[in-house]
């Protein structure tokens, strides 16, 4: 019990959907509801709705975006209202639910990409990742003689 709250899922993103990619969406699958989650790349306000491309991930059992260097494609998700860009920065992580409401191509350098468009009914910006540092057993705070190889074995610690 105490294990599953660890990783629990956001009410809002809790359900079942459609195991569909952004990089396999086409016109067939407008008006499928899906969750998926990535990486921020751009966000884009406008005067009614702010838009976001997002470099999408698979996801994690807690619905967050797995670190690594495979991708599912990218996709346009909009929502209304203004989301300040200086929040939604690139490189954020979010996990959102909505529905496919059509497909826009773009251009990604000099490639014509196809891109899903999500009406977004539910978004998660998840906290920055923090980086751990992980120390040997004595971490920075060894013994003098340890830093300096001659010394190793110092007079008074012959059993080292």
């Amino acid at each position: 019990i105490l294990l599953s709250a660890c990783t629990s899922i956001p009410e809002q993103l809790r359900g079942e959907y459609t195991a569909l990619t952004p990089k396999a969406t086409g016109e067939r699958d407008l008006e499928t509801p899906v969750r998926w989650g990535g990486v921020i790349l751009e966000t884009r306000p406008e005067s009614d709705f702010t838009c976001f491309e997002i470099l999408a991930k698979q996801l994690e059992k807690s619905m967050r975006p797995t670190v690594s260097d495979r991708a599912d494609g990218r996709f346009i998700a909009c929502k209304p209202g203004f989301y300040d860009p200086e929040i939604f920065e690139k490189g954020r992580e979010v996990t959102l639910t909505g529905e496919i409401i059509h497909m826009d191509t773009r251009k990604v350098g000099d490639y014509d990409y196809n891109f899903p468009v999500v009406d977004i009914e539910f978004m998660s910006l998840w906290p920055e990742r923090v980086n751990r540092v992980y120390y040997d057993f004595y971490g920075p705070y060894r013994p003098y003689y340890w830093h300096y190889p001659p010394y190793r074995f110092h007079y008074r610690y012959p059993y080292f």
